[in-house]
């Protein structure tokens, strides 16, 4: 592990750029951090929209996410797990 593995993490920012541009829900990222608890359905975002997120972040980021990732409920738990996952770099 490098120590520019340390700092990456994806911000609620990123979370709804991402959400745009790989499922074409749009999210303003202040209605995002302070619904962060609410499932991703009521953004409008379903299993295969989360899938091609954690699909461009493995990419950005060259390493495989836990499966997991695909299975959060919501934007906080995802964040959560992810930015876990690129800070221990597994």
């Amino acid at each position: 592990m490098t120590d520019q593995q340390l700092d990456y993490q994806v911000t609620v920012e990123e979370l709804s750029a991402l959400m745009k541009r790989t499922a074409g829900v749009h999210v303003d990222p202040v209605t995002l951090r302070q619904q962060a608890d609410d499932g991703f359905d009521t953004f409008g975002l379903d299993s295969l929209g989360l899938l091609g997120i954690v699909a461009e972040l493995e990419k950005r980021y060259g390493l495989g996410l836990p499966e997991q990732a695909e299975r959060c409920k919501t934007p906080a738990d995802f964040l959560a797990l992810v930015n876990g996952a690129l800070k221990t770099g597994v």
